[in-house]
């Protein structure tokens, strides 16, 4: 067994990010995601649980819900296997927290708050309107171990609302991230930022029973405790083993379900060859017993074909030789 938990099994991935001693870690990596567009000093962790008093919105549970310190939300999801409508899911959790932002009555039902001028008289306030629409970054970042065939093959995806033809950013205040594991192939020696370490260590670690030598950073020190295996409670350590045994059964039926459609996809494929090389070799005959002079009909009667299709034949040839 590995030293280290696996981030893509649920417990796994809540005792490296989503626990209080994890927060450290949890910001080194948003921050990383994050370079050149936004820096994390502290965040809090939020109910994950999304109370909507729509009842088709309740039991939508995060991964991780928080706060950063300068008012930024951030879900972090993590999803071992496909499933269908994928990016429409993650799409929905990113606007319900918008939505979660600001729960606004219509505006036809808003009353304005009044105060009174320095001679007594009733005044409306001065708050503008559009001011209440104000809103906080929403960022959603999307751990995938697996391919998503509605994304780029690419590692990193990353969603801005822009213009089509610009490209210019018009509302920065949804963001959303895919990191699709498979895609990332490089070697330790070949990862040159902490990003892409981070990214790697991730990706493996938990085929490791020791921390790679070339991960000297303190944050690896910091992962090298808090994931062990052996620093579990026995609690999160049962638990845990539960997780590891979902996930290995999800792999390999995942797995199954993709052989089976690939021994189907050539079984159809040969199926199909063989039909195609008898209808070849059907044709040939018919062409050749047409050219000894046999007549429509007999040939006909040997090879199935229709007397058009017999009076056709040859004819696109000669065509193409310039014969007709």
């Amino acid at each position: 067994m590995s030293r280290f938990v696996n981030p893509f099994t649920d417990l796994g991935f809540k005792v490296i990010f989503g626990q209080p001693a994890s927060k450290g870690l949890l910001i080194t990596l948003l921050n990383e995601l994050l370079a050149g567009e936004h820096h994390i000093e502290d965040l809090c962790f939020l109910d994950k649980e999304d109370h909507a008093d729509n009842v088709h919105d309740k039991g939508i549970i995060y991964d991780l819900y928080c706060r950063t310190d300068s008012g930024e939300y951030i879900i972090v999801e993590m999803q071992n296997r496909w499933h269908s409508h994928f990016l429409d899911r993650t799409l929905y959790y990113v606007c319900r927290a918008v939505g979660r932002l600001t729960e606004l009555p219509p505006p036809d039902t808003i009353k304005i708050p009044v105060e009174k001028d320095t001679d007594g008289m009733v005044c409306e306030s001065s708050v503008p309107y559009g001011s209440r629409y104000r809103l906080s970054t929403v960022y959603g970042i999307f751990l995938m171990n697996f391919k998503e065939d509605g994304l780029d093959k690419k590692f990193r995806t990353d969603i801005v609302l822009a213009d089509r033809d610009t490209g210019r950013v018009v509302n920065p205040h949804l963001r959303q991230i895919y990191l699709q594991f498979p895609y990332f192939n490089k070697e330790l020696a070949e990862c040159e930022t902490l990003y892409e370490k981070l990214m790697y260590a991730l990706k493996n670690m938990n085929d490791w029973n020791r921390m790679p030598d070339a991960l000297k950073e303190q944050v690896f020190k910091y992962l090298d405790q808090l994931a062990a295996v052996a620093n579990l409670s026995e609690e999160n350590r049962i638990a845990y083993d539960k997780a590891v045994d979902r996930y290995r059964v999800s792999r390999i039926v995942e797995e199954d379900i993709r052989r089976e459609a690939t021994e189907e996809g050539l079984k159809e494929g040969r199926e199909e060859g063989m039909k195609k090389g008898r209808e070849e070799e059907r044709l040939s005959n018919a062409l050749k017993m047409k050219a000894k002079g046999l007549d429509y009909e007999t040939i006909s009667d040997i090879t199935g074909l229709s007397i058009q299709e017999i009076e056709k034949l040859g004819i696109d040839d000669r065509r193409d030789e310039g014969k007709l």
